[in-house]
Order: structure tokens, then sequence, then C-alpha cells
């Protein structure tokens, strides 16, 4: 397990050192002028590699699935840096003076998009374990001039916040990755008020499929080995607690797996 979630961390470390090759005097290390096809064919989508079985069409991936983009304004490089299935923030129903948690937050984009949302009397965590990502984050949180944002090294299986402190926790195509999903949801619902929420975009898979035959159509960093089915996603959400559980499909990344938007509550 340590060995799939340190080849995850050096496929998201490449990522932000590719993204970062576009920012002049960026702490991150880099050489390679940036645009998102050099992300997406040097780190790949989702973190995997251009060319995996079950990357699929760039379309897929990435942050051609966020609307309006241009009109948030936001770091060209934390637009860059999105390697996800989909756009978390656009289902969250996000409102003034909430508390927001994004788990694998990488570059920083559905912070940045929360902050905005949630207004200066709100706050946004974003987790991710890869000091990269991490440097670049805090990069564009300072162009972005985001005061209500915060970044924190740690694992999504492990959340370095207390008990009943957030609202909302978003995440884009990270649960996935995770070598140890029913602690992810069990620490979701750990964190979560009474009543609190969660909406993510990751890959599901089709109830037909045996892991064997996710594994066949792509690599575990590539957001496709380790994905969950509908059932078994369902289930670990309901063995943590979770109720109002909904599983939405949005499009096809590979042979009977899908993106999906998957929302839950924490009873009141």
């Amino acid at each position: 397990m340590s060995d799939l979630r340190e080849e995850v961390r050096e496929r998201y470390a490449e990522a932000a050192k590719a993204v970062a090759g576009s920012q002049p005097g960026s702490a991150i290390a880099a050489t390679d002028a940036v645009t998102s096809d050099v992300v997406l064919d040097q780190a790949g989508c989702c973190g995997g590699t251009a060319g995996d079985v079950g990357c699929g069409e760039q379309s897929t991936w990435g942050s051609v699935l966020y609307e309006g983009l241009a009109s948030e304004k936001l770091p060209d490089e934390a637009v860059l840096a999105s390697l996800g299935c989909g756009n978390p923030t656009a289902v969250a129903d996000l409102r003034e003076g909430e508390t927001v948690l994004d788990l694998g937050s990488g570059g920083g984009i559905d912070v940045l998009l929360s902050a905005k949302r949630v207004g200066p009397a709100g706050k946004v965590y974003g987790l991710d374990m890869t000091d990269e990502m991490l440097a670049l984050a805090n990069e564009n949180k300072e162009k972005a001039g985001a005061t209500n944002v915060e970044f924190l090294k740690g694992y999504i299986e492990d959340i370095p916040l207390p008990a009943d402190s957030i609202d909302v926790i978003v995440s884009n195509c990270v649960i996935n990755l995770s070598v140890d999903k029913p602690k992810v949801m069990q620490e979701m619902f750990r964190v979560l008020k009474r009543g609190g929420r969660i909406g993510v975009s990751d890959v599901v898979a089709d109830d037909s499929l045996s892991p064997d035959q996710r594994a066949e159509r792509g690599t575990f960093y590539g957001c496709i080995a380790g994905a969950l089915s509908f059932s078994e996603y369902r289930a670990g959400l309901e063995a943590a607690g979770f109720t109002d559980i909904s599983i939405t499909t949005t499009h096809d990344v590979a042979d009977e797996m899908y993106s999906a938007i998957v929302k839950a509550h924490k009873p009141l």
C-alpha cells in the first residue's frame, strides 16, 4: 500500500513541476514551459501517464470540465494543475460563511473557487500530501489574494482537523487514489459537523467489473484501477454513517467506468 501511495505522490509531484515551469522564480524546480496539454502529456490524466488505458480523451479530464473559468480570474497555474474528472464546486451548493475542506487539493483550483463562494466570512482548507503541489497551491493563493484559505499537509486517511469542524467536503478524483478508502470515509464523517455534507467528483466502476477487470482498464495512479464500484462506494459511505447518498454519472472515462458526482450527508 505504501508503494502505491508513493507512486501517486511522485506523479502529482511531476504535475506540479510541469506547471511550475510557467512561473518565473517559482519555488518549484521545473524547466518546461507549460500548457494544459503539456501537463497531461507529462503527468497524465488524474496523475496517470498520457496514453494509459483508461485515460481516454483529454476532454474527459482536467480544467476543460469547468465552465466559466475565465470569469473567475484564477491564476493560470491553478487551472493548469487541475487533473481531475469533474467540477465538485459546481454541485456542492456552497453558501456564504461555510467552512469547506478539499481533499487532495493539488494546485488549489477547487479551494480558490470555494473561497469565492463562501466569502470572507467563510474558510476553505486544502489538504494534500505532496510538497510540490502544496508549494504551487500556496503560490496560487498569494496570486489570487485569497485570505480565507489555508493549505495543510497530510493524508486524506488521517485528516489533520478536529471533529465536527467542517460544513462541506469537496474532492476531485482523489478518493479513488486512496489506499484505505473506508478510513477516508470515516475521516470525512468525523470532521463534518452534524448536518454537514459531501459533494465530490470521483471515478466509479460498473458493479459488474471485478477489481482485476478495473486494473485491465488503467493504472492505480491513473484513477482507474483503484476505483470503487457503485455498490462498494454506497456501502462504504453507509458504513461510515452517511445518509442521503446519491451517485450520479457525468461521463465515461473507460469501458464501464465513469466520472460521477457523489453526494451524502452526516445526519443531524
